[in-house]
């Protein structure tokens, strides 16, 4: 059985002085991937024993950034999409193995005022149909921060946030045609009707002690493996973020 976890670390730098190596070292994944890094090559030395590592750095200082560690050496990785327009952000690794493919990925944030929506929307079509390429030869998983909570039930106050980034309807909708096109949503597979498990939570307004949060960082898997899978966690007592790590364990 493997082990995955993805995490949005708000910067690795912060994180790693509120005891990111303690839990990483805890958590002891197979494959263990962060979103938002926000830093440039050679900015941090992370001391990882048995872990190949690959990152993806934004152009920008400081913003986005992705990174995937595996025990398993991957047969070949890349990064971003294939398209320039979305690759300078850092947002996207895909590592091939022998059975499948795994990708970590930070979907970009629609902002405040929806400024970036329309560009959300262009983005969500071509990751939809990347990810449905790598479909048709071999199973995809694909984890990260994808700024969207897809149900009502995925964040504390739906009503007040219909037409806030992250829960637009058409935001919502774009994930509607991820699992109705070939995926499925690993929490919800275990936990369709669990309410009040998040997992990010704003640093305004004593968010998390009041657990007023929201769900939107997923294990998203090929539907002909989703069999495979054994449980899907959401790690709440774990801190150092403005994010939770989730977790994946399935039988590959």
């Amino acid at each position: 059985m493997k082990k995955f976890i993805s995490w949005n670390v708000n910067g690795i730098r912060a994180c790693s002085g509120k005891g990111f190596l303690e839990s990483f070292e805890s958590l002891d994944a197979d494959i263990f991937c962060l979103q938002e890094t926000k830093l440039q090559a050679g900015q941090i030395e992370l001391d990882l024993p048995g872990y190949h590592q690959y990152w993806n750095y934004a152009e920008k200082k400081g913003y986005s950034g992705t990174a995937l560690f595996t025990k398993e050496e991957p047969l070949n990785v890349t990064y971003g999409i294939g398209i320039p327009e979305h690759d300078s952000e850092g947002r996207v690794i895909t590592a091939e193995f022998a059975d499948y493919y795994f990708i970590t990925v930070y979907v970009p944030n629609s902002q405040d005022g929806l400024r970036r929506l329309d560009y959300r929307m262009q983005w969500e079509e071509d990751f939809l149909a990347y990810i449905k390429k790598l479909d048709k030869k071999k199973p995809v998983i694909y984890c990260g921060d994808l700024n969207v909570a897809h149900k009502e039930i995925d964040l504390k106050n739906p009503s007040s946030n219909h037409h806030n980034a992250g829960f637009t309807d058409e935001e919502r909708g774009k994930m509607t045609a991820v699992l109705s096109g070939g995926f499925t949503d690993s929490f919800r597979y275990f936990y369709p009707d669990l309410e009040g498990i998040y997992s990010w939570w704003s640093y305004r307004f004593s968010a998390r002690e009041k657990n007023a949060g929201w769900r939107i960082d997923y294990f998203i898997v090929s539907d002909r493996i989703k069999d495979k899978m054994k449980d899907a966690k959401i790690h709440t007592d774990i801190f150092g973020s403005d994010h939770c790590p989730v977790e994946l364990d399935i039988d590959l």
